[in-house]
């Protein structure tokens, strides 16, 4: 397979198709919990129309790797517990004391249809969720106990100090501080990047793939994030709010430094195209490099919302 094969790919018809099982597995992730307003409120955070990117990926990478579980409806159920984590992140990223946005996805952000006190609580209701969530789905695929510690830790480590969450404090204090292309990388490569590596890893990691191929897969979701981030960042500057479903120039407004602004557009997009590519070269060393995967790297940098 080589990365040009990834263009006879009907990618369109793939995304929505996996959209819906995870929008369905989704719909069901909620009523995991007790009824009432901490509920309603992680019911519309979850019901967000998305990319979904996050949990199409682990089951993509798991495929690719050999993954054959029993229950494939258990596979996205999995799957969602990455797209839990990405929507608490969202949640949490609007409030007023952080990005303080508005409008989410063409919707009202949680904390405008509901209060912010709400919108934090849920969000941190999101957390363990996504470990039931995992926890229930490993059972069902008949994983082992070992198997399934390792996919809670993948999850604990990308959306964590290490990985998301810590980077978010630092773009927060980079805000106005102006940092160069490199520190930008080191940012994103942990608010972007850790979660989307993590989803990639834990599809081979649930598939039982070897450490080496684990890796890569972590490898090529990282460069896939850092392809995504830019491509988003070109996005808040070239498109409108009806088409990206939020606040467009946000960014600028909040002083942030983004790779337009460094690079300029062309040379942004010339950026992300070089991770792009990084990544599906990864996915050949990895001999990993099934149509959906290549395809998925592809669509980081042209979509258009």
């Amino acid at each position: 397979m080589t990365a040009a094969a990834a263009t006879d790919f009907d990618l369109t018809r793939f995304l929505d198709e996996e959209r819906e099982r995870v929008d369905d597995a989704l719909a069901d992730a909620a009523d995991l919990l007790a009824p009432g307003r901490l509920r309603d409120a992680v019911r519309y955070a979850l019901q967000s129309p998305g990319k979904r990117l996050r949990p199409i990926l682990l089951v993509a990478a798991y495929r690719a790797a050999g993954g054959a579980g029993p229950d494939d409806a258990a596979l996205y159920r999995l799957a969602t517990a990455v797209e839990v984590v990405h929507a608490y992140s969202l949640v949490h990223d609007d409030l007023p004391c952080m990005d303080d946005d508005d409008l989410r996805r063409g919707r009202p952000t949680v904390h405008r249809a509901f209060d912010a006190a709400t919108a934090v609580a849920a969000g941190a209701l999101m957390i363990p969720l996504a470990t039931t969530l995992i926890e229930d789905a490993a059972a069902a695929l008949e994983l082992d106990a070992s198997t399934r510690r390792a996919l809670v830790r993948e999850l604990c480590d990308g959306a964590g100090a290490a990985g998301m969450v810590g980077g978010q404090w630092l773009d927060l204090r980079a805000e106005r501080s102006g940092p160069d292309v490199r520190e930008l990388e080191a940012i994103h490569s942990r608010k972007t990047g850790a979660l989307i590596a993590a989803a990639a890893r834990m599809g081979g990691v649930a598939a039982g793939a070897d450490e080496q191929r684990v890796r890569l897969l972590g490898v090529y979701g990282n460069k896939l994030g850092l392809a995504f981030q830019i491509a988003d960042d070109l996005l808040d500057v070239t498109a409108d709010a009806a088409t990206l479903g939020k606040t467009a120039g946000r960014d600028l407004e909040l002083g942030k430094s983004t790779y337009p602004a460094l690079l300029g557009i062309a040379g942004a997009r010339e950026l992300a195209l070089a991770e792009a590519h990084v990544a599906m070269r990864v996915l050949l060393k990895a001999e990993l490099d099934t149509p959906p995967l290549l395809a998925l790297a592809r669509y980081a940098v042209e979509r258009e919302r």
